[in-house]
């Protein structure tokens, strides 16, 4: 998989792309990912990218000249599959979504900045809006991390256990179950009998009335979304 970043910090991405899950995948060219400094994509001598907004609105924003020529410019190079925008207002990033951009080729994600992208950017350019949250960042590129790092780790190769990502939260509607590890007993907090039976088929059941029971009490909306789901079908 291919991720085109466009973004006016690519320092930012310094950190989380340099360690962990994301470090992985390109060491194993599992995943490659590219930033793009949209200021190299200014025509102005200043490498300007915002510009005042029509209408009086307070703030400046970035302009589509810019980011117009990026995409262009990468469009010519290969197919993307989706071209995804960074915004507050877009589809609320969920499991069920980072597994559906896992399984493509090749994507390209845009950080705004400021107040926003000129609206025509979103109206002829861009295939996909994602929001990470009900809330506002400084701009796109902690997101796009996150975006990049919930999407990477599901790609075949890239975990250590080829099934670890399957029991990850959320995968099947339901919040994970309680984990252990060593020692059993700690200050007296023990570890659950059942989990050291050797009765798989026993574990596998407790595993799921915990996180039936977990999901219920954490995130009761998944159980209704699930039987929105159903009774719409």
């Amino acid at each position: 998989m291919r991720i085109d970043i466009i973004t006016i910090f690519p320092e930012m991405f310094a950190g989380p792309f340099s360690e962990s899950i994301i470090k992985r995948a390109v060491l194993k060219n599992k995943a490659e990912i590219q930033l793009h400094d949209l200021r190299n994509y200014s025509t102005d001598k200043h490498r300007k990218v915002d510009d005042y907004a029509f209408g009086g609105e307070a703030g400046m924003v970035m302009m589509i000249e810019p980011i117009d020529r990026c995409i262009s410019i990468l469009k010519e190079q290969r197919n993307y599959d989706e071209i995804i925008y960074l915004s507050p207002d877009g589809t609320m990033l969920t499991q069920h979504l980072c597994n559906k951009l896992s399984l493509l080729n090749n994507i390209v994600l845009l950080c705004g900045h400021y107040k926003g992208i000129d609206e025509r950017i979103r109206e002829n350019l861009i295939t996909l809006e994602i929001s990470i949250g009900d809330y506002v960042l400084s701009g796109g590129e902690l997101a796009a991390a996150v975006l990049t790092d919930s999407i990477v780790r599901l790609i075949p190769g890239v975990l250590g256990d080829e099934t670890s990502a399957l029991s990850d939260s959320f995968q099947d509607g339901l919040v994970s179950p309680p984990v252990y590890t060593r020692p059993r007993n700690y200050k007296g907090w023990n570890v659950p009998e059942i989990l050291l039976s050797g009765d798989q088929k026993a574990i596998d059941r407790w595993k799921m009335d915990q996180a039936e029971q977990r999901t219920q009490t954490k995130r009761p909306d998944l159980l209704k979304d699930q039987e929105l789901h159903s009774d719409n079908k």
